[in-house]
């Protein structure tokens, strides 16, 4: 029976053409908007890294001077000093280790024909690439001895590895960066990790990546200034090393453990370490340690804004209003239809059966206008890339979003037939008969 009343409800499509297509479009634009909407949170919440997101984690240590603090006060800093950063490498427990920092400069194309350009990179240990798991289309990361001599080695991404030397590889080519000769050891494949939980300072979380990589041991030898923010609350003296050897806040650090359950290990390492630094005559806040994984870093910092997570509900709100315009269709096309319904109770067909057989039609009206609206919301979709790079990124409708579209198109026109199929089963036959 149930291809039967598909079949007609397909063909009450031409029924009364003008209420259904106004149906269909009403429908079709609150789940574009609905679905839209939530196609750049479902995008910006994402777990970038799900399949080790609870076993990387990022400690914050506050640094600042007690005066003007309060004990429970929220650290509003997602950054540590570079001396804690260095000691979180040399120390902490863990698979993997790394500290970074945003960088950015001019770089010397070796091809002629390219003018001069500056690009965006970052300054991490040779450990945040399998950390992150970022695949390499030539070569690899640095070694431990270009690592630990500074060597002046690079890895570029492969959109900026074809910019500047076509497409070859360039593993062994030389290019001049920021004022010097740069020798590239790997080519990283086209990656992006949204949003780049791995450095919240300097740019959007939601931007294309970096352009290259260098070794943090050569951008401090270099004197590499940082692209991003920096909190000092001290004053800082001149040069390069009192940057380095103050409790101003401008790196971040990250660790990888074998498993979850490590957590509290490496937390009992930072609250020991902390304590040491105290009896250094630093931390004299004695503010507690933080450690987050990946998904309490994103809620932390704020990664999903307030304004986006309303944006959500008023589209939703929107979607609300229009089922209750789609219900009021519905009424109106189902009572021009109580005669039909009469002759059907009249010949035995019971209330069950034609309650089935409407809500299988507003079913019928559900997948077509869900048809309608992910054409809307791709569309929409389109021309919310078109505001800018970072937004382009996150206006992408994945698998998932484009199953939710039709469970969400079906179960709204559900739940606007509902009423209107329960007022068509109360219809009277003998009352119709008589009016015949």
């Amino acid at each position: 029976m149930f291809a039967y009343y598909f079949k007609l409800g397909v063909r009450s499509l031409r029924r009364n053409p003008v209420l259904t297509a106004l149906m269909i479009i009403t429908l079709a634009v609150g789940v574009a908007a609905s679905v839209s909407t939530l196609t750049i949170l479902h995008m910006m919440s994402n777990d970038p890294i799900p399949q080790k997101s609870a076993r990387l984690f990022v400690p914050l240590i506050d640094p600042d001077p007690l005066e003007g603090y309060t004990p429970g006060q929220r650290q509003d800093d997602i950054q540590i000093t570079y001396q804690d950063a260095i000691n979180i490498l040399k120390g902490a427990p863990g698979v993997r280790r790394t500290a970074l920092y945003g960088v950015a400069g001019s770089v010397e194309p070796p091809r002629r024909e390219i003018p001069p350009f500056s690009m965006g990179g970052l300054a991490p240990t040779r450990d945040f690439f399998a950390m992150f798991d970022v695949p390499f289309a030539y070569g690899q990361a640095w070694t431990e001895a270009d690592e630990a001599r500074g060597a002046d080695v690079v890895v570029l991404s492969r959109p900026m590895a074809e910019k500047l030397f076509g497409d070859v590889n360039p593993v062994g080519k030389r290019l001049n960066l920021m004022g010097f000769p740069y020798t590239v050891v790997g080519v990283t494949e086209k990656w992006r990790m949204l949003p780049r939980v791995y450095l919240l300072q300097g740019g959007s979380p939601y931007s294309t990546g970096e352009e290259f990589f260098i070794p943090l041991a050569t951008a401090v030898r270099h004197e590499a200034q940082h692209n991003g923010g920096m909190s000092c609350s001290q004053n800082l003296g001149p040069g390069f090393a009192a940057r380095l050897a103050s409790d101003c806040t401008w790196v971040t650090a990250w660790v990888e453990t074998a498993s979850s359950s490590d957590r509290s290990e490496l937390q009992s390492w930072l609250d020991n370490y902390a304590n040491d630094q105290r009896k250094l005559g630093r931390l004299k806040r004695n503010a507690p340690n933080r450690l987050f994984d990946v998904t309490g870093w994103m809620e932390y910092t704020g990664v999903v804004g307030k304004d986006s997570k309303l944006q959500a509900w008023l589209a939703f709100g929107f979607l609300m209003l229009c089922l209750v315009n789609t219900v009021g269709l519905l009424l109106a096309k189902f009572s021009v239809r109580a005669s039909e319904i009469g002759v059907r109770r009249a010949l035995g067909a019971s209330r069950s059966e034609i309650f089935r057989q409407f809500l299988i039609e507003t079913v019928v009206v559900g997948l077509v206008g869900g048809v309608l609206g992910l054409l809307l919301a791709f569309g929409a979709l389109q021309l919310i890339a078109l505001s800018g790079r970072s937004m382009a990124n996150l206006a992408r409708m994945d698998w998932e979003m484009l199953a939710l579209t039709f469970v969400i198109s079906v179960s709204a026109a559900i739940l606007a037939g509902l009423l209107p199929t329960w007022r068509a089963c109360q219809v009277t036959p003998a009352i119709q008969l008589k009016s015949q």
